[in-house]
């Protein structure tokens, strides 16, 4: 029996959509760089991108458990000697919403060639409104 390699043809993209309320980031960062990259299927290659399309809503409502409100610092750095800019998760999280849910995501994916194709089909909204209706996303409870 011969092992399967599927080709670009072969590859078929479905779309999810995953509500973020109340859920850790970690945890659901995690499911959903596994579905981004294409892991979840039996079909996975890694020289290939066989990833399926995710559609996040309601980010402005996920949970960092302990004091990581307070404590877990985002980093900035413009070259330049001393000029590192922090910004606490709170603070972040009150000007751009989706920025801490798309950071954890974008860590998930390896640095490799389809990275940024992988993230074009990851789409994060602060509210429960979206604009992929058109692709038809399937519910994923995580």
């Amino acid at each position: 029996m011969k092992t399967f390699v599927p080709k670009k043809s072969d590859i078929i993209r479905d779309w999810y959509i995953v509500d973020a309320t109340g859920k850790s980031v970690g945890r659901i960062a995690t499911e959903i760089a596994k579905i981004l990259r294409g892991k979840n299927k039996p079909t996975f290659t890694p020289h290939l991108d066989t990833g399926d399309g995710v559609v996040v809503i309601n980010a402005e409502k996920i949970v960092l458990t302990g004091n990581k409100w307070s404590d877990k610092k985002y980093f900035r750095y413009s070259g330049y000697v001393g000029n590192v800019k922090t910004i606490t998760a709170e603070k972040i999280h009150e000007k751009k919403p989706t920025f801490i849910l798309e950071k954890a995501i974008a860590g998930m994916i390896p640095r490799t060639k389809f990275k940024k194709d992988i993230l074009m089909r990851l789409k994060v909204y602060a509210g429960s409104e979206h604009r992929q209706e058109a692709q038809n996303p399937k519910p994923l409870d995580i």
